[in-house]
């Protein structure tokens, strides 16, 4: 029996890298408003980038006073909002097989007419598979971020942040304040009750620590039990304060380890910015404050002075 399958020959070849070639020029020059967006959206991973284009494209059909965006990715607030708002507005919770991606919500003076929410609603469903892979996106950057244990920054997310403020600090002359924490003797936690245990401690510390803080404020797990807090626009005896006021709230921790209630107690050594410091000579002051405090019998706080 004869193979009926189609043969393409070579020669039908330039036809279809032609048919390729105008398609593609076709999806590049027109003008309709959903291939534009795509067009514009696929450009680029950046959540804040992409809802920049949405408010930009939308506008163009949809006029509107405001956009604002709000999603909780990988333990974190994303907000976005551009323009000021009106009475009246649009809220859209934005899914896609089921899954969240956030919430748009659009404001103005007038109310928007049923053709107007239509055409929204089809913008943002040509949009919303961009957005699920900017979200997606941003959580994989989160996780490289974030402590496995705990769920605070890890070692990278520090340093970036004492890049950051450093470069700040430098340029605005603002002050910022570094306490670095360590958990006393907690090795022998370790030894003596098991890892799970000592994890449970760990992540026990690490709501403490966020819960005694300003929103302003952000918390870092960098070593075993060791813990980094910064603090913008604290000088030294704000942060020292901070510390103190850290070392007793966990001291009211209480773990289950047998006949008697496991606590535990901390170390804390604080260092304000320097003009013109880097961040490894910041971060080294506030390891040698922190060294002074374990050296003078640890559950203290010691603050290298800016000035000597």
């Amino acid at each position: 029996m004869k193979n009926l399958t189609p043969i393409h020959t070579s020669s039908s070849r330039p036809a279809r890298l032609a048919a390729l070639k105008q398609s593609f020029q076709d999806w590049n020059n027109t003008q309709d408003a959903i291939t534009r967006l795509c067009r514009r959206l696929s450009t680029t991973l950046s959540l804040e980038n992409q809802l920049t284009i949405l408010a930009d494209e939308m506008s163009g059909t949809i006029p509107f006073d405001a956009l604002n965006y709000r999603n909780r990715i990988a333990r974190q607030d994303f907000v976005f909002a551009t323009g000021m708002g009106g009475p009246h507005r649009c809220e859209y919770r934005l899914t896609l097989e089921g899954l969240p991606y956030g919430t748009l919500t659009l404001h103005r003076r007038q109310r928007f007419s049923d053709d107007e929410l239509a055409g929204i609603e089809m913008m943002l469903s040509g949009a919303i598979c961009h957005i699920r892979n900017a979200c997606q996106f941003l959580t994989i950057e989160q996780a490289a971020l974030t402590d496995a244990l705990t769920g605070i920054g890890n070692k990278r997310a520090l340093d970036e942040a004492l890049q950051r403020a450093s470069a700040m600090s430098n340029r605005h002359g603002y002050a910022w304040s570094l306490i670095l924490c360590d958990l006393d003797h907690f090795k022998q936690i370790n030894d003596h009750h098991g890892h799970v245990v000592g994890d449970h401690i760990l992540a026990r510390t690490a709501e403490k620590l966020e819960q005694a803080l300003r929103n302003s404020d952000t918390v870092y797990r960098f070593g075993g039990e060791e813990f980094a807090i910064l603090l913008p626009h604290t000088n030294e005896q704000e942060a020292r304060e901070v510390a103190d006021r850290i070392r007793n709230a966990l001291e009211s921790i209480r773990v289950d380890g047998g006949e008697i209630p496991l606590t535990v107690t901390a170390s804390c050594g604080v260092a304000m910015h320097l003009t013109e410091e880097s961040s490894e000579q910041w971060l080294a002051r506030a390891d040698e404050a922190l060294y002074r405090a374990k050296a003078g019998g640890r559950n203290c706080t010691r603050v290298f002075a800016s000035i000597s």
